[in-house]
């Protein structure tokens, strides 16, 4: 065994003894006072070992990519390989969904009295409802919105509202909704990779952006689409600082990110991959006026209906500590957090990490062009030119950016859902790691013992 892979597994193992200590602090404290508000720390679920008539398909879909998905990620041309990556991620999380069953791992997941399927009725003066929407946050106003309502800004219950007006409401619909456009991510992770390092580890990568344990959490919950949006909101920016189209794609990557400033307000932190994503450019001004013309257009349609963004995510502070986040002890979700990160992104993702980690500990800037070429200049130093190193750097933007939202102490359980749009880039570092079916059957076990061994809040 050499150096390296020995590391990667003492990675591995500090990462699972990490998750063995959230598991069992994490119930002796909950059986104590009940402060961690879960039933199954760290993770939200209830310990109930079953099967379902998802576990066949589950198991043939985690053969099928340990045995061919490496192979066909080299051969594939980029375009169907792109295809393929959404429908295998599809099947695998379909398949996930299923073992708890249609009607509890998918009708009920965005019905429950927390979701936001139970306040279609209130918005048939979408309008009026946007402008009186901070008014219902707190837990004291009348008619307060439910706790998925109330936590994020009103995009995301439209959406379903959307939905429900074209004719696919109910929980059904939603559900296969989330898993059909959040199994997008991982192609959109995919186009960035390509355009910001290069296409080689792009094919390594996707098999494991396929077979991630993350799809235990897109299936179905809406932030499997929020992790959508913004997947695509930073391939569209990669694009647009590369020179493809950077005019469409600017104003694309603007749009998508004006919508994720109302989709949710922990998203904010993406301004952070955001700049990594600049940086790594080499086209930085040109696209510029094109994403700040599409950025602002959803913030000045809601302002100028009424909803103010601040105002509402202030009330929402407020609102936090009245609930559950003002009890959930910050000493233990702080560190119990990153436990259920590893349970998201899986063992591979640890060891791609450290590799990870290694090459960013190599990195050598180089001198930025010349000055006085419009839209090229640098500065005193430019990105570096290594694809490794450039993919290292995306990867620890978007490590940095959960960081953040760990420490900042919005974020105390249901980190599972909430951290899926920034816990999705993380998988592209096990493009690093040799041996790819090894470690593909070490992603796909935790997944299959926690929706076998939990029934998952989402």
């Amino acid at each position: 065994m050499n150096r390296a892979l020995l590391r990667d597994l003492y990675a591995v193992a500090g990462a699972a003894l990490l998750v063995l200590a959230a598991v069992l602090i994490g119930s002796a404290v909950q059986r104590r006072d009940g402060t961690l508000r879960v039933d199954a720390p760290p993770l939200v679920g209830h310990w109930i070992p079953h099967v379902g008539p998802g576990t066949p398909a589950a198991l043939a879909v985690a053969v099928a990519v340990v045995a061919y998905g490496p192979v066909l990620a080299a051969r594939l041309r980029w375009r169907p390989l792109l295809l393929a990556t959404w429908v295998v991620g599809q099947a695998w999380t379909w398949s996930l969904a299923l073992i708890d069953g249609w009607e509890r791992g998918v009708v009920g997941r965005l019905t429950t009295r927390h979701e936001y399927l139970q306040v279609i009725d209130r918005f048939a003066d979408i309008p009026a409802a946007l402008a009186g929407f901070t008014g219902h946050i707190l837990l004291q106003s009348p008619d307060n919105w439910p706790a998925h309502v109330a936590g994020h800004p009103p995009a995301a219950t439209l959406t379903f509202v959307l939905l429900d007006r074209v004719g696919l409401g109910g929980g059904g619909w939603a559900g296969a909704f989330c898993i059909t456009v959040g199994t997008t991510a991982a192609a959109a992770i995919l186009v960035t990779v390509r355009t910001l390092a290069d296409e080689s580890l792009a094919r390594r990568a996707a098999p494991f952006l396929v077979l991630a344990p993350a799809a235990v959490w897109v299936g179905a919950s809406a932030d499997g689409y929020f992790a959508a949006v913004t997947a695509w909101a930073v391939a569209f920016l990669a694009l647009a600082v590369t020179g493809h189209r950077p005019r469409w794609t600017g104003l694309a990557s603007g749009l998508l990110f004006g919508l994720t400033l109302y989709l949710s307000y922990g998203l904010t932190l993406f301004a952070v991959i955001a700049a990594a994503v600049l940086f790594l450019g080499r086209e930085r001004l040109r696209p510029l006026p094109w994403l700040l013309a599409g950025f602002a257009v959803l913030p000045v349609v809601f302002t100028s209906l009424g909803f103010d963004w601040w105002e509402a995510y202030r009330t929402l502070v407020t609102r936090y500590y009245q609930g559950a986040g003002g009890i959930r002890p910050y000493q233990y979700w702080v560190w119990a957090n990153l436990a259920c990160t590893v349970l998201v992104v899986g063992p591979a993702t640890v060891a791609g990490l450290r590799r990870c980690a290694v090459r960013l500990g190599r990195l050598r800037w180089r001198p930025g062009p010349p000055t006085g070429r419009p839209g090229r200049a640098m500065g005193p130093f430019g990105p570096p030119r290594i694809p490794d190193q450039r993919l290292a750097l995306l990867i620890a933007a978007a490590f940095l950016a959960l960081l953040i939202a760990d420490l900042s102490g919005m974020s105390k359980a249901e980190t599972e859902r909430i951290w899926l749009p920034f816990a999705v880039w993380l998988l592209a570092a096990c493009a690093w790691l040799p041996g790819p079916r090894a470690w593909l059957t070490a992603q796909a076990v935790p997944a299959l013992l926690v929706n076998h061994l939990v029934v998952t809040g989402w």
